[in-house]
């Protein structure tokens, strides 16, 4: 298992990972399957009519008490078991990545699947797809932990996860590898891709096998005919690109003012906001994908779907501003497809277009509202391709999805949904390819372990064998009086001191041949003698170069590798040093 350990920690542990990529992929697979069948069976016994999501025939009461109840509900989740964790969903993954290696809690597992069915279920306007990335992530990483892997695999698991929740979710497994990659690893390397893609198919197997292999939506067919339609579509990038901006304007701002309101009392309010909205437009109460379906086969009018917008907007906003645990993505897709379908219809009025297939619109609309609030385009067009099945979507998909983010990012100075809710929240992110690079890799992969430990007081004899001795040292960790490890002296620094002695000694014409004799039995003090020493700090095994990184930044000058850092003692096993130059060369190369 120690040899898996130090295979893990190098850049390239391609076949380790695969396996490891795979085993996350069945865990996620399980986990997602598990939540769907709770939360849509209960919405099929709880609501009236067929299918999980017929919010729409509840009664005026119970549409208000479902959002409300919901609230009390997760307010008291919040209340009894949070222990001051408020950020869930993509941007906690985001998070944890960033700054905590990946490592992820059962309890933020726990509150995130409990937290999220409740709200879906109770109708807040929130989607399943950011609780199924948390999840997953979670899963891959509580994973990795459990069998203590080295940080910069935990990592590959994270995204590995994040990657099977999304093709469980959607039936989409190229996107989920994209999502991943794009958004939690930001990073396109081969050993990174097998372990992620291994992960999303086996997921997505998983779930067809369980769930079926039903589409998320029912795409219309749909032919991209004629280019004389291309004003149109750089006029839908305009606008879905302008209403991307707009819905992360209203969620930061609903966020920044209620920030200083406990977070019960906020999933309260967003309750019962969402209820006093869902009386008028109830197709805003839950995920909301039998709306997007019915959007996409072209059954609302204009002015309907006019309403539904701004509704689903308002929603939306309000649950994810108030710390509701729930998804973007999904009400992304709900609003993109309003928006497009409401281009086709008025540019068919209005500019003569031949628009009847409100479906090619509104899917361009859901890609590009995804691709330009959450910033990730690629992603974006790899769910509408492999939605559609149709690649006569993928050259307007781009160009519409393109021009929306130009437009949200470029004009309207909007950053990723995931990183205004991490700054809102108190939490910075920081984007370094130097630092990407370091967590890529284990100091298990690069520590020195041509080490000895000794005391402080050797002699001369001791000290010379040493330096000769066929087993090359490079590095002489000193004990204490306590026997801890404090202090690191280079092994050329010893050579350095011995030869300098033993040329006063040859030098001095007035020493007796017994003084030379002498020489051998002379006392040497590793902590006394004229030389360079470093300052030793414990690192652990399973650390990565980028924590290695800010130790020397926070100013220690070497560092011994240990299991576990926060148990270092006298009786630790020592696997091997650091020193700043081995961090420097790993990414110069």
């Amino acid at each position: 298992m120690e040899s898996f350990h130090f295979r893990l920690a190098r850049p390239d542990a391609l076949l380790q990972l695969a396996v490891l990529g795979l085993i996350s992929g069945l865990i996620t697979g399980a986990v997602i399957v598990i939540f769907r069948l709770l939360v849509e069976e209960t919405q099929d016994y709880l609501l009236p009519g067929d299918g999980p999501e017929n919010y729409e025939a509840l009664s005026t009461g119970l549409r208000l008490l479902f959002p409300i109840v919901s609230g009390l509900l997760l307010a008291l989740l919040f209340y009894k078991a949070s222990n001051g964790l408020r950020v869930l969903g993509v941007a906690r993954v985001m998070e944890r990545m960033a700054y905590h290696q990946g490592y992820l809690t059962v309890r933020g597992f726990i509150l995130q699947f409990v937290g999220a069915a409740l709200a879906i279920i109770g109708g807040h306007s929130v989607g399943r797809e950011g609780p199924h990335i948390y999840l997953g992530a979670a899963s891959g990483s509580l994973f990795g932990q459990s069998l203590n892997l080295p940080n910069n695999s935990i990592r590959t698991l994270v995204a590995s996860g994040a990657a099977a929740a999304i093709a469980a979710s959607f039936n989409t497994p190229l996107a989920g590898v994209i999502f991943a990659l794009e958004v939690i690893m930001m990073e396109y390397t081969l050993v990174s891709f097998i372990p992620i893609m291994l992960a999303a198919v086996t997921a997505t197997g998983l779930s067809n096998f369980i769930l079926g292999s039903e589409p998320a939506f029912s795409i219309p067919d749909f032919n991209f005919s004629s280019f004389a339609e291309l004003p149109l579509i750089i006029l839908l990038g305009l606008i879905v690109g302008a209403g991307a901006a707009f819905y992360n304007q209203l969620i930061e701002i609903i966020s920044v003012k209620t920030k200083h309101i406990e977070i019960w009392w906020k999933v309260i309010a967003a309750g019962v906001f969402v209820a006093i909205i869902g009386l008028f437009y109830p197709e805003v109460f839950g995920i909301g994908y039998d709306t997007v379906n019915t959007t996409l086969l072209g059954g609302y009018t204009v002015t309907v779907l006019f309403g539904l917008f701004f509704a689903k907007l308002l929603a939306t906003s309000l649950c994810i501003g108030l710390g509701v645990p729930g998804g973007m993505i999904g009400p992304a897709f709900f609003i993109g497809a309003a928006l497009g379908a409401i281009v086709g219809y008025l540019a068919s009025y209005f500019f003569g277009y031949d628009a009847s297939d409100i479906g090619f619109y509104a899917i361009l609309g859901m890609g590009a509202m995804v691709g330009a609030s959450l910033q990730a385009p690629l992603a974006a067009l790899t769910a509408i391709m492999e939605l559609t099945y149709n690649p006569g979507i993928i050259m307007p998909g781009m160009l519409t999805i393109v021009i929306a983010q130009l437009t949200a990012s470029e004009v309207f100075n909007k950053q990723s949904l995931f990183i205004s809710m991490m700054r809102n929240n108190g939490m910075d992110y920081d984007i370094n390819p130097v630092l990407q690079v370091l967590r890529g890799i284990g100091v298990a992969s690069v520590l020195d372990n041509k080490f000895t430990r000794l005391s402080p007081s050797t002699n001369m004899a001791a000290a010379k064998k040493m330096i000769t001795t066929d087993a090359k040292v490079n590095w002489i960790l000193i004990n204490n009086g306590e026997g801890e490890l404090k202090t690191m002296l280079p092994i050329a620094e010893l050579a350095k001191y011995i030869q300098t002695e033993q040329s006063e000694k040859m030098d001095d014409e007035a020493s007796e041949s017994t003084d030379i004799e002498n020489l051998e039995e002379q006392d040497v003090n590793l902590i006394e003698i004229p030389a360079n020493r470093l300052q030793l700090s414990p690192i652990s095994l399973q650390a990565n170069l980028q924590q290695a990184h800010e130790k020397f930044v926070q100013g220690a000058e070497a560092l011994y590798v240990v299991f576990n850092e926060e148990e270092a003692d006298k009786n630790s096993r020592v696997y091997g040093i650091i020193t700043k130059s081995m961090v420097d060369d790993s990414y110069k190369l």
